[in-house]
């Protein structure tokens, strides 16, 4: 856009500032929500500018900015998860303690208790391969990209698991 274009432009929108400012306050309900959509509004009217066809009614095309701006912020803050002060929040230790891994989940709900406890001697690795195998169903190659580790990993870590499962569920 040259420097005439801007002129042209600040000359023609400037007069409905106090206008959409209202509009804007109006649809925010805050001081400083309502200038920065004005703020965002002519950002989007001057880069749009060449689209404006003269003649037409530039206060409809800048109040429907205005309300398109509006919504996409509506939309976009309604997709985020809620936000919590950190005042509010509870400590990081009760947070941690209170969750429990999809794994640990799947184990609880195991109905022998002897099969439980020799899952939860295994190692971590060993442990999560056998639940994805045995208890969910996956695949090697399954495993292998939800592991990360190569299929063959995969197959060395479920036989070296379900050997030392069945030796600790003989030994109990």
């Amino acid at each position: 856009m040259t420097a005439d274009q801007a002129e042209s432009f600040a000359r023609q929108v400037m007069p409905y500032r106090r206008q959409l400012f209202g509009a804007a306050l109006r649809l925010t309900g805050n001081h400083a929500d309502a200038e920065d959509l004005v703020q965002e509004t002519y950002a989007r009217a001057f880069a749009g500018f060449r689209t404006f066809r003269p003649g037409t009614n530039l206060r409809a095309w800048l109040y429907r900015i205005q309300a398109n701006t509006f919504n996409s912020r509506w939309r976009a803050r309604t997709r985020r998860p809620a936000e919590v002060p950190m005042e509010e929040a509870p400590p990081a230790v009760e947070r941690a303690a209170s969750a429990r891994s999809a794994e640990d989940v799947a184990l609880s709900a195991l109905p022998d208790p002897a099969l439980r406890s020799a899952l939860n001697r295994l190692p971590d690795y060993m442990r999560t391969t056998v639940c994805l195998a045995d208890a969910v169903g996956y695949s090697y190659a399954e495993i292998a990209e939800t592991t990360g580790v190569p299929v063959g990993t995969v197959m060395s870590r479920l036989h070296r698991g379900r050997k030392r499962l069945r030796a600790q569920l003989e030994a109990a």
